[in-house]
């Protein structure tokens, strides 16, 4: 639960590196996320190219300041796979389910080693796509700047489970 409660999205980066041994974990973590059918079809790029970077905020509606993190975690699908195991719900619902289990994840293991993110949908697939070069089965679903951060986090409002819950007994 701490960790649940401390993600908050994080848009302001310090420049330290984050260690191999972290960015391990972190992969780990989304690689223990639940899937379809343990398909596990999803692929992780790890950016820390600061052209490639930058490419990647212009490609997410101008928003610079993912390219200061010190990397960028690009959650992808693998549809070919998903539809071998699940045909079209594979592709079209599967896919989408497991890498956004996959992100969140991620998340929450950058805050439980004393880090941020912010999990970025808003970019033009095709873009990232190039700039990743990615085959033309892969799609990128996520991007999720991580790093170090100074910045003071403030709680967000929230709706309370009882307005979002409805009880069948």
């Amino acid at each position: 639960m701490e960790a649940i409660q401390k993600r908050h999205s994080i848009r302001n980066f310090k420049e330290d590196e984050i260690a191999q041994e972290d960015l391990k974990k972190i992969l780990e973590a989304a690689c223990l996320a639940p899937t379809a059918g343990n398909m596990q079809a999803w692929r992780f790029v790890v950016v820390k190219n600061k052209k490639i970077k930058r490419d990647l905020g212009i490609s997410a509606l101008n928003q610079m300041w993912m390219s200061k993190a010190p990397l960028i975690l690009v959650i992808c699908a693998d549809m070919a796979r998903a539809e071998r195991f699940y045909g079209e719900r594979g592709k079209n619902l599967y896919a989408l389910q497991d890498t956004a289990a996959a992100a969140q994840n991620i998340l929450l293991t950058a805050v439980s080693l004393g880090m941020g993110g912010c999990w970025v949908g808003a970019f033009s697939e095709p873009r990232v796509s190039k700039i990743l070069d990615l085959s033309h089965w892969v799609r990128p679903l996520a991007m999720l700047p991580i790093g170090f951060t100074d910045e003071e986090v403030k709680s967000s409002s929230r709706l309370k489970p009882e307005e979002l819950t409805q009880y069948i007994d």
